[in-house]
């Protein structure tokens, strides 16, 4: 971690027997593996399953702790919902889990990892009722308005 990183204490019990902390592949990687934890293995199908890590963490409040999908997974059509974690949450993490095609099934194994977490400042917003909003070059243009 280089020196300009801001660093947040992430209290971490292991709830289950063979749970493994969250871990970075790379050095430099902002999501760190959750990885499940598991008395048998599940197969994962279209339908959502959720799938225990056998960890539940404490941040403080202000941060903000993202569950999301693994790329390499993702490639291969099975993902993760994104979810938020609260700073109040103090049970296991679970994560749900689904393919994006009836033809594929994965097996999860216990030790597998199965998505990522990552932690960022949150900002404490203070909403304000107006009448209008700046102007934009993109304006009201929804999903799919700036072409790709």
């Amino acid at each position: 971690m280089t020196s300009s990183a801001e660093t947040v204490p992430v209290r971490v019990k292991l709830v289950r027997p063979g749970a493994n902390l969250p871990n970075r592949g790379s050095e430099h990687a902002t999501g760190w593996d959750l990885y499940a934890c598991l008395e048998s293995d599940i197969t994962i199908g279209q339908v959502p399953v959720l799938v225990p890590t056998g960890v539940a963490i404490a941040v403080p409040p202000g941060w903000d702790v993202q569950v999301r999908p693994r790329s390499g997974l993702a490639r291969r059509g099975v993902l993760c919902s994104f979810g938020t974690v609260d700073p109040d949450y103090r049970g296991e993490l679970l994560v749900t889990m689904y393919t994006t095609s009836p033809a594929i099934r994965h097996t999860v194994h216990d030790g597998d990892r199965i998505a990522q977490l990552v932690i960022a400042r949150a900002a404490e917003p203070h909403f304000e009722i107006v009448d209008d909003l700046d102007a934009t070059g993109r304006g009201d243009g929804g999903h799919g308005s700036t072409g790709r």
